[in-house]
């Protein structure tokens, strides 16, 4: 199915249904919630999932795991997404919070495999096989570190949000305790309690991950280096590969469009 919305079809009793839509650039998806489990897969282009609790930004062939019933929004430059809405009865081991996760090879295939098929399919059928495979590949998936968690303390997420519209890889925690009428010792217990995070992994973590809408979008690793305050072009890249396993320029467009194997099966696939 492609190009449709997920209410058309949400009531039919299938565990499984797949959906792709292209999206035009820079287009928001506002906040908005599913009565089925997502797996929102990225074919092209890089997405930011944002809810209550923090944000999720997702390259190409990489996915975020979207709990039923969480209220969220997505941004998306150059995407198109391929979805898996999944009852809830089928996976519930689910995580309760949204989780960008790896694609493996074999669940990339599947996933294009089941936008293209009936969404009414029959018991005991290939597609029904299809399906079933899908669910078994979920259970294997590799959690990656793509999310920017936002502390509850009103204070301190305001200059989190603040932090994420500029980030400055030597923004001092000084600056913050400063606002905060905190010690540097009860910022980082502040940090920790309500991200999980040390005040600069949090910090590194967000410049990172702001760092890929820029690659993607073309622009130098240089210039992306300086933008963030970083001293010279190779800490960032030895930042960007601490954190995310790849060097800045596996991201960059159009490289990663090429780098991706579904997106170049979509592009020379004939029409069905």
């Amino acid at each position: 199915m492609r190009n449709i919305l997920v209410a058309e079809v949400d009531g039919l009793d299938r565990a499984v249904l797949a959906i792709g839509t292209d999206y035009p650039d820079d287009h928001l998806l506002v906040r908005h919630e599913h009565r089925r489990a997502q797996i929102l897969y990225a074919a092209t282009g890089i997405m930011r999932v944002e809810t209550a609790d923090g944000s999720w930004t997702v390259p190409t062939a990489r996915a975020v795991m979207i709990p039923p019933m969480t209220r969220h929004q997505v941004k998306m430059t150059g995407v198109s997404t391929r979805s898996l809405y999944i009852e809830p009865a089928a996976v519930p081991w689910f995580p309760t919070r949204c989780q960008a996760v790896d694609v493996s090879a074999l669940l990339r295939e599947l996933i294009l495999e089941a936008v293209e098929m009936e969404p009414r399919y029959p018991e005991h059928s290939r597609d029904a096989a299809v399906a079933t495979l899908i669910l078994h590949e979920l259970k294997s998936l590799t959690p990656l570190p793509l999310d920017v968690p936002l502390p509850s303390d009103p204070q301190l997420r305001n200059l989190c949000e603040e932090f994420l519209r500029k980030p400055d890889i030597h923004d001092p925690p000084g600056r913050w305790c400063a606002v905060l009428n905190v010690s540097e010792r009860t910022l980082a217990r502040l940090f920790q309690r309500g991200t999980g995070l040390s005040f600069s992994q949090w910090r590194q973590r967000a410049c990172i991950l702001h760092s890929l809408q820029h690659l993607t979008a073309g622009m130098p690793v240089t210039r992306v280096a300086a933008m963030l305050g970083y001293d010279n072009p190779a800490a960032y890249t030895a930042a960007f590969k601490r954190l995310l396993g790849r060097p800045p320029t596996a991201h960059k467009s159009p490289d990663a469009f090429w780098l991706d194997p579904t997106a170049r099966r979509e592009r020379h696939a004939s029409p069905r």
